[in-house]
């Protein structure tokens, strides 16, 4: 586990405030009609623009430099031809090299009208993202950000996708520890200041079972039900946790920040 100082945090966020003003515009363009690629291929020229490199494609031989998850697809969804209807929800996964660093985040939208029960996964997503942050203090364990994880999720009538997890991130995309969003409490690693850690909540409708797709990439629930993925890059602070992938207009806008005293 790697413990960084303030400089190379700032760094980081950097990176970060990149892919968290790449996946505002993006959201901007979600409306029925649009193709996946279309997509991927601005988010792609956008992070060349600023300087930044593309964290995702050629990873592992991921063939896009976006992740495009539609309605069933938990994530890895590969970008394409395929339209968005009036009705889906998108899960948009970004990440960025930039001098040096990574930044990685995901946001789940609406496409048109959605039914209420889906426009309430999306919610418990992002939700679900906090309660986990609100452990994120030194002295804490990696479990306990799992275990309000999964509190939240399964108290809302969800279940927690258990095949991924959130990671540490900064010198490479994925780093130790890694964050199961499931567990019992107080265990794992202790929480320091200076950790940087993805915390990627990824919840299911129904079961949370998962089955691959022929690309060997796009993972779906085995039940096809809805799912939704909300992640943020947060580092660890003395005065708390600050996330890295917020831009300063979200932070001013959400509500859960102004209630609660973050960094």
């Amino acid at each position: 586990m790697i413990i960084y100082c303030e400089e190379e945090i700032s760094t980081i966020r950097k990176s970060n405030q990149i892919v968290a003003k790449i996946l505002a515009e993006l959201g901007k363009m979600i409306t029925p009609g649009v193709q996946t690629k279309k997509l991927d291929e601005y988010a792609e020229l956008r992070a060349k623009e600023m300087n930044a490199i593309p964290a995702f494609k050629g990873y592992r031989g991921y063939p896009a430099s976006l992740c495009t998850s539609i309605n069933e697809e938990i994530v890895h969804g590969i970008p394409s031809s395929r339209c968005l209807r009036d009705g889906d929800i998108i899960s948009l996964d970004f990440g960025v090299l930039y001098e040096g660093y990574y930044g990685d985040a995901a946001v789940t939208y609406p496409v048109g009208e959605i039914t209420p029960k889906a426009k309430k996964l999306i919610t418990v997503a992002e939700e679900t993202f906090y309660k986990g942050m609100e452990q994120m203090k030194p002295g804490k364990r990696i479990s306990d950000i799992s275990f309000a994880i999964q509190s939240h999720v399964e108290s809302q009538g969800f279940s927690v996708i258990r095949a991924f997890v959130g990671h540490g991130i900064g010198l490479s995309l994925h780093e130790e520890p890694q964050v199961p969003n499931f567990g019992p409490p107080g265990r794992g690693p202790k929480l320091k200041s200076g950790m940087v850690l993805a915390i990627e909540p990824m919840i299911a409708m129904g079961d949370w079972n998962v089955e691959i797709l022929d690309d060997n990439w796009t993972a779906i629930t085995r039940d096809r039900s809805l799912s939704s993925h909300y992640e943020h890059t947060v580092a660890i602070t003395q005065k708390g946790p600050e996330i890295l992938s917020l831009s300063d207009e979200e932070k001013k806008n959400a509500p859960y920040l102004k209630e609660n005293q973050f960094a």
